[in-house]
């Protein structure tokens, strides 16, 4: 039985933190950038000790790490989430900042996994505005204790404190299976099957399970959103897209039963090897007209992705706004 998810008119979605910043980038095809050459909005003038006025332009900043926020509008009304939060606890906010968005306007926080890079950033948000009082939407094993063991040694990953978020004012959803959000025109996948051969997850990662550290390379707290565009089909925006995003897109058209696969924007977390010829082979087939790869997506990925889809592919940066729609 499918999930019946409502089309929207039209969306954007805003990069708000990535690992690439880039003042000079233009405006596009779908695509409005801030910064000098962009439409997006001008530079902000910030204080400095070190120049003849005073004054310095402000940048948007960039860290490893992702958060975007997500606008639709249906029937004439506009609705707004955040995707993640970033890894830093003042990156997110400071950009917000330089943006002109108001955290109150979202209605809603969606955290793709329980990595720290998609999660810190709120601590900005609950030192700007208090007690928020809004939902933080997220799968159960998220809050497990993580680590990556490897020829180099262990790192061990910081663990969202579930006491700390609630004690902060959010209000805490755990799903394990789709659910909708927004009056039912933004989905949230819950757990993504793995189908393909090729998508086998991150060596190393580890989980500790009853006391014990063991194996949990497909990170299976790993959600993406959905949303169908009236007209033009499943936009699909993901955190980190450990579950691979073949994967990910085979679950939504199954979830929905809208076929027709309009743009892919998010963390794709390709790197090298041939999981990099085979995913790009599958989206070359499934022929999307958007494909934005970010935060995890490597050099390497993203010119496969860039030659192969060259009509489709948009480079990203933080500002952008992705403009979805007829």
């Amino acid at each position: 039985m499918h999930v019946p998810l409502r089309p929207v008119d039209a969306a954007r979605v805003t990069t708000l933190i990535d690992s690439s910043s880039d003042a000079l980038l233009p405006d596009g095809r779908l695509v409005r950038r801030w910064g000098l050459a962009g439409a997006g909005g001008p530079l902000p003038v910030a204080p400095a000790g070190m120049t003849v006025t005073g004054a310095t332009l402000d940048v948007l900043r960039a860290e490893h790490g992702f958060s975007a926020m997500v606008d639709i509008e249906t029937g004439g009304r506009g609705r707004r989430i955040l995707f993640d939060a970033g890894a830093t606890t003042d990156g997110l906010i400071g950009n917000l900042d330089r943006l002109g968005v108001h955290p109150d306007t979202f209605e809603a926080i969606v955290l793709s996994h329980g990595h720290f890079d998609h999660v810190t950033g709120l601590h900005g948000l609950v030192n700007r505005i208090g007690r928020p009082a809004m939902p933080v939407l997220l799968h159960p094993d998220a809050w497990r204790r993580r680590r990556i063991a490897g020829p180099g040694g262990v790192l061990d990953l910081p663990t969202p404190s579930r006491a700390a978020i609630e004690g902060a004012g959010f209000t805490v959803i755990e799903q394990r299976r789709p659910s909708l959000l927004l009056d039912d025109f933004l989905l949230i996948t819950g757990e993504v099957g793995r189908t393909t051969d090729f998508e086998v997850g991150m060596a190393g990662h580890q989980a500790c399970l009853d006391g014990e550290w063991a194996p949990d390379e497909l990170i299976e707290d790993d959600q993406a959103a959905v949303l169908h565009v009236r007209g033009k089909g499943l936009v699909i925006l993901t955190g980190c897209g450990h579950a691979g995003i073949i994967n990910i897109v085979r679950h939504a058209r199954e979830v929905t039963g809208v076929h027709r696969l309009y743009a892919v924007l998010g963390g794709l977390h390709l790197r090298f090897g041939p999981v990099v010829d085979r995913t790009v082979d599958e989206l070359v087939a499934e022929a999307p007209e958007v494909v934005v790869p970010a935060h995890c997506t490597s050099w390497t990925a993203q010119q496969a992705l860039a030659t192969r889809l060259p009509d489709a592919f948009l480079p990203n940066a933080v500002g952008s706004t992705f403009l979805l729609g007829p």
